[in-house]
């Protein structure tokens, strides 16, 4: 079960910037992350890989964290992403994530969300 600290660190982590180091030092070697209903992504290499090819996309992104709640294993998180792509679009992604923790680290993470095309 996560601690309150460790749970902030990692949404330090993701508002710093650092979204691929974030999934390096806090997810487990087997976790999971499912976009809405799409098949999960299985295994912290693959994630990794995946958060890196998504950010090469992107000119910039700001990333914060709205509110949080830990119970137990489980911990919410209510993200907005302020996105501009490499060609000059944006987009705002208003996303909630839901995780299950292993200890200190997350095994299994589901985004829902409202996919949005990117703003004229």
């Amino acid at each position: 079960m996560p601690s309150r600290a460790r749970v902030d660190e990692f949404i330090a982590a993701v508002e710093s910037g650092d979204h691929a180091g974030a999934i390096e030092r806090f997810y487990t070697e087997d976790a999971t992350m499912q976009e809405n209903v799409a098949p999960p992504r299985v295994g912290r290499e693959g994630l990794v890989a995946h958060e890196r090819a998504a950010l090469a996309r992107m000119r910039q992104i700001e990333s914060k964290a709205m509110a949080s709640v830990v119970e137990g294993d489980r911990v919410a998180i209510h993200w907005i992403f302020d996105i501009i792509n490499l060609d000059g679009s944006e987009r705002r992604v208003d996303e909630v994530a839901l995780q299950e923790w292993r200890g200190d680290r997350i095994f299994r993470e589901r985004f829902f969300y409202n996919p949005q095309p990117p703003k004229a």
